[in-house]
């Protein structure tokens, strides 16, 4: 009798669980569902909207920008890559430099550069002013930067503060005179003669080779025109009241001049004397 008791309980333990065994594994089941489902339903909403975050990371360029991608492909990719991120041994990344840095640059003859040397020289430009425009407008575009502002870059300028300005922050290495001067490792600074106003505010700008970069935190758009303006009006007209100017080089050229010419009549005085003697 026990031992039929005990089996009947047994059998209805059993009958009991296995609906307790049904419930987990049901729910089990419909957890590994729900969680395909949701990876599917994840899935084919990025495939649905991810081309159109794409396209909102990477706009269209501007027809300008499009016409100076055109020219970068067949000028400049060589040196700088196929996306102006460089090219290691020719080129530096353009990525970031503005389009103030191209119209330097190209617009100054500088770029493209025939051969590496330590400092690019001016020669005449290769691409015409518009050109010039399309590659910057095309850098600008694609990595962002620093611009050459608009319109009339002297409106309002102050020649004598100009003048003040030169002296303290672009003298020491471009002569008082703009003339240009040698720096170490074969570069130097070149004659401000030949530079036109927006050139002049995009070097200022993008601190080409050796140059600073004079900000709007360092030098505020009103006190970069005054500079310009002193340039232009005043260092390229002055008519060296004084005499000859010797290339407007400073005190170097000056006094180097004056002691030939002062030693050499000291000479011939001397004979001279000696001679009436």
């Amino acid at each position: 009798m026990t031992s039929d008791n005990d089996r009947r309980r047994g059998l209805l333990a059993r009958l009991r669980g296995r609906p307790v065994a049904r419930s987990r594994g049901r729910r089990r089941l419909g957890a590994a569902v729900r969680l395909i489902a949701a990876l599917t339903l994840a899935g084919g909403a990025y495939t649905v909207f991810a081309p159109g975050v794409q396209a909102q990371e990477n706009p269209p360029l501007s027809a300008a920008a499009g016409e100076g991608k055109a020219l970068f492909d067949v000028s400049c990719v060589t040196c700088h890559g196929r996306n102006a991120q460089g090219v290691e041994g020719r080129g530096p990344s353009l990525i970031g430099v503005g389009s103030a840095s191209v119209e330097f640059q190209v617009g100054s003859g500088r770029m493209p550069m025939a051969r590496q040397e330590a400092q690019a020289v001016r020669k005449p430009p290769q691409f015409t002013d518009e050109q010039v425009r399309q590659l910057g407008q095309y850098i600008q575009e694609l990595g962002g930067g620093p611009q050459v502002p608009q319109g009339n870059l002297r409106a309002g300028a102050d020649l004598s503060a100009g003048g003040e300005l030169f002296r303290i922050n672009c003298s020491q290495c471009h002569a008082f005179g703009g003339g240009g001067g040698a720096l170490s490792s074969g570069k130097y600074a070149p004659s401000l003669k030949p530079a036109s106003d927006r050139q002049i505010y995009a070097a200022m700008l993008s601190g080409p080779q050796n140059m600073p970069v004079f900000g709007d935190n360092q030098l505020r758009p009103e006190q970069k025109a005054d500079i310009i303006a002193y340039i232009q009006e005043s260092l390229k007209h002055d008519q060296d009241q004084g005499g000859l100017n010797l290339g407007r080089y400073g005190p170097s050229t000056e006094g180097l001049a004056a002691f030939l010419i002062g030693i050499v009549a000291l000479v011939f005085a001397s004979l001279w004397i000696a001679g009436k003697s």
